[in-house]
């Protein structure tokens, strides 16, 4: 077999084992930014998933039951597309890219566009559970992505860091952000 030929089909043989490794360098956004670059901000819980292939993309996309909205239009309903899944054969992964789980509580940060699709804000960044504190207060809590997070004004690498919060906190810092009251 001539090389060049023995090369190509080396390369296509190994490229669907290479086609998962997708990596990502996310742009940090303050909870300040996420809350006024969302078009919908809602606490929801997730009720069916379905993959489906966008171009050579897989995607997953997530039905939340919206329990309460903060921030755009009134729907009972939101689909939620999170790069990666399995679709057929094919399975991609994605890094950033955050798994829902049935049943679980969560505030999801949410932007659509121009295409329509609505996806969380920087990924992971994007996406808090709520959960019971130990004096039965709900928090909003997300780890700190393990991703390369870059800041907006500089691009220098910098360090993500775990949130938690109550909600009704996080509540307050919404409506005075999108009221103009700081």
């Amino acid at each position: 077999m001539r090389p060049l030929k023995l090369l190509i089909v080396t390369l296509w043989l190994l490229f669907p084992a290479l086609a998962p490794l997708h990596a990502a360098t996310l742009e940090r956004l303050s909870l300040e930014e996420m809350i006024q670059k969302s078009t919908e901000i809602v606490r929801g819980r997730m009720v069916s998933s379905r993959a489906a292939l966008r171009g050579p993309v897989v995607y997953t996309f997530v039905q939340v039951q919206v329990l309460d909205r903060w921030k755009g239009p009134a729907a009972d309903r939101v689909e939620v597309a999170i790069p990666g899944g399995a679709y057929g054969r094919l399975q991609q992964s994605f890094s950033g890219a955050p798994n829902l789980e049935p049943g679980v509580d969560y505030l999801l940060f949410l932007w659509t566009g121009r295409n329509g699709v609505t996806q969380l804000m920087g990924l992971s960044q994007g996406l808090f559970q709520v959960r019971s504190g130990a004096d039965g207060v709900l928090l909003v809590e997300r780890a700190a992505s393990g991703e390369l997070m870059l800041d907006g004004r500089t691009g220098l690498p910098v360090q993500d860091a775990p949130i938690s919060m109550p909600l009704n906190e996080l509540r307050n810092q919404v409506r005075r952000l999108l009221t103009g009251h700081r």
